[in-house]
């Protein structure tokens, strides 16, 4: 099956007009093709019950990341979609969603782990700021990016605000303050003129924080974004042998 055929078989088992399957949707249906594998059970299913993608990325140029929806009531055919992803001793790098982490710790050796939670920008909540420090520019892949200079240095990138990925419904925030610039309202400017470019766009902001990241999830709600209890695992990854 070409990639065009997997991306229809699993249609079914992501809507990728809700915010929880919105990551899983840019790296099955948009990351770009040259790029994207993605491996189906039943292999060659016109409607798949399970599914991993593979993507190379920019996050780790040695490491592949895997989305996926395992069947999670099928710990052999999940077993099987692991294996023929990923060779054993692998490493890699898996966002999936929170109820798949008992399955995932069984079938990979766990290095890290992380609690990701998924906001949503409440557009009535959201209010634009207006800072004449902010700029626009555009990202190498030319995705908008909006940041704040030191002014001492036109060079120096104190605060800024980019897209990490989007579908046609959805996109994700990036935002970044130097540790000694923050509390001075530039975080938020950044965001919001991002959001605001987005939201132009017809897409819906999403701001995706770490459990413990607590200054960046005020940033966030302060922001507009808004938490619907949308939790995801981040793991690095060894696949460990599945007898």
């Amino acid at each position: 099956m070409d990639l065009e055929s997997r991306r229809r078989a699993i249609r079914p088992l992501l809507d990728e007009i809700k915010p929880v399957d919105a990551l899983a949707s840019y790296y099955a249906f948009y990351h770009p093709e040259r790029k994207t594998s993605l491996i189906l059970y039943p292999p060659a299913a016109n409607v798949a019950q399970g599914y991993i993608a593979l993507s190379r990325t920019g996050m780790d140029l040695f490491r592949p990341l895997l989305t996926m929806r395992l069947p999670l009531d099928d710990q052999i055919a999940a077993a099987e979609l692991v294996q023929t992803a990923l060779p054993e001793n692998a490493p890699a790098i898996l966002i999936a969603p929170e109820d798949h982490a008992p399955l995932l710790k069984a079938f990979f050796d766990v290095q890290s782990e992380e609690k990701l939670h998924i906001l949503v920008l409440d557009r009535g909540r959201y209010q634009p700021v207006i800072n004449v420090l902010v700029t626009d520019e555009k990202t190498p892949d030319g995705h908008p990016r909006f940041v704040i200079r030191a002014r001492q240095n036109e060079n120096r990138v104190v605060a800024s605000a980019s897209i990490n990925w989007q579908t046609p419904i959805f996109a994700e925030i990036s935002v970044f303050t130097e540790s000694d610039q923050r509390r001075q309202g530039w975080g938020r400017s950044v965001t919001a003129a991002l959001s605001q470019y987005i939201l132009d766009g017809g897409r819906t902001p999403l701001y995706v924080v770490g459990e413990n990241n607590h200054p960046s999830r005020k940033l966030a709600e302060s922001s507009g974004f808004v938490d619907l209890g949308i939790r995801q695992v981040l793991l690095q990854v060894t696949r460990s042998h599945i007898p």
